[in-house]
């Protein structure tokens, strides 16, 4: 059966495709309504804050300039004297003013870092005290810390580092709250901490690549073959906005060789489509999505942020001249070397933050505990921990085989880390 085409009119031709046109843009209009009220909330915070960052685009400094232009730093008191660089210094042994506080005072402390109680020895590690060259570190005011934060939140994220500094911050103030006025919960990643008369929370953010990955689970996330979703930042993200005070890092969970898997789709599709770059490469794709969701979620009117560099870990005794085949078990001297840097330390990472951070204008405050570290591989919580599975008796007979030289004890080095902060919160 042949079917027969009417002729050829021109305004039935106009009209049939007026008619494919209107279809075509009903169906446009309908796709960007159904995106407007599903990413509406996105769109308003991203295109809100550009043009706001756009009108102010002449008064957004970094941390540093702001202090050389005598712009408001939120949260300062004063500022560190001109020429003091307060990373940059030595060890003092303080038996008067060292520890801030005991163990077995705060009941924060996770099992994994009370030395004392699992059977250290010596107490040593707990008496250093870090001193600037040409000028003096601020004390550490729990009271002043305290009230500045009544009303508001104060959040670390990243990874189990991050979380020791965590604990250590609030085994810094909790002495000043009553027992009934101050708890401690945690949800999957997030622990909070809240002091009830001053109405704020200090919390931890599970987060160690703080991109979206498959190491995320709070509990469970000892996995070898890692892989970080590129642009995801927003997966955790969503859980920082209204924070006033953010301390990141990220550095451990990216040392799992030369290269890093990256996701560039979804966990959820039902094939992953996974890059494999360097480990640089995916580091400075992570720090420029945390700049990127600063810069849009964080008004720096108002708030401030820092970014912690890596803690060191003491792995190899052959590093600072010891025995090969030795790490920091029974280490209870510091490294005299002033330029020592450990081989676990990655000179490239550095170089990367470095990069990024000196370009970036969205003000972020680095501290820099990396060198000041490395001298310490005294302080490690090395085998005087809870251990997560029964000991060998193979591992017993070699207590080398089982130290732990990343983490570290409390009262200890991260309460240092605690003093620096505060000196750049309120003395930038």
């Amino acid at each position: 059966m042949q079917i027969m085409k009417p002729p050829f009119s021109p305004s039935s031709s106009i009209i049939r495709n007026k008619g494919r046109f209107s279809t075509y843009l009903f169906t446009l209009l309908a796709f960007i309504i159904f995106v407007t009220i599903l990413y509406g909330e996105d769109f308003m915070c991203i295109f809100g804050q550009q043009l706001q960052n756009y009108s102010n685009q002449d008064k957004i400094y970094s941390t540093a300039e702001r202090v050389k232009k005598h712009v408001k730093v939120p949260f300062a008191v004063g500022k560190t004297e001109e020429g003091c660089d307060i990373f940059s210094g030595r060890w003092v042994w303080d038996e008067v003013s060292r520890p801030l506080y005991e163990e077995s005072e705060c009941p924060y402390i996770q099992p994994q870092l009370t030395c004392q109680e699992h059977g250290r020895p010596d107490k040593d590690y707990q008496h250093w005290r870090w001193q600037p060259h040409g000028c003096d570190l601020p004390k550490f005011n729990a009271s002043l810390m305290l009230e500045t934060l009544r009303g508001k939140r104060m959040m670390f994220v990243g990874d189990s580092l991050n979380r020791g500094q965590y604990v250590s911050f609030v085994c810094l103030l909790h002495r000043l709250i009553p027992e009934d006025a101050k708890s401690m919960e945690t949800f999957d990643s997030l622990t909070v901490f809240t002091a009830k008369e001053y109405n704020a929370t200090i919390e931890f953010y599970w987060a160690p690549f703080l991109l979206e990955s498959n190491s995320d689970n709070a509990v469970t996330h000892r996995i070898s073959d890692r892989v970080v979703r590129k642009g995801s930042i927003n997966k955790h993200g969503r859980n920082w906005k209204g924070v006033d005070i953010l301390v990141f890092n990220t550095y451990l969970w990216w040392m799992t060789g030369l290269k890093m898997k990256i996701l560039l789709g979804s966990f959820d599709d039902e094939v992953l489509e996974i890059v494999t770059t360097s480990t640089e490469d995916a580091y400075r794709m992570a720090m420029k999505s945390m700049l990127r969701w600063v810069r849009l979620n964080m008004d720096p009117k108002k708030t401030r942020v820092f970014f912690t560099s890596m803690s060191p870990s003491h792995g190899k005794s052959i590093d600072w001249g010891g025995e090969p085949g030795g790490n920091c078990y029974n280490e209870t001297k510091l490294i005299s070397n002033s330029t020592y840097w450990g081989s676990d330390c990655r000179k490239s990472i550095m170089q990367v933050i470095d990069e990024v951070l000196s370009k970036t204008k969205v003000p972020i405050t680095f501290l820099n505990i990396t060198q000041l570290s490395n001298y310490r591989r005294d302080a490690h919580t090395s085998i005087y921990k809870k251990q997560w599975s029964p000991l060998t008796q193979e591992q017993l007979d070699n207590p080398v085989s089982y130290a732990d030289c990343v983490h570290w004890c409390l009262p200890g080095l991260q309460d240092n880390w605690n003093e620096l902060l505060f000196a750049k919160l309120f003395y930038p």
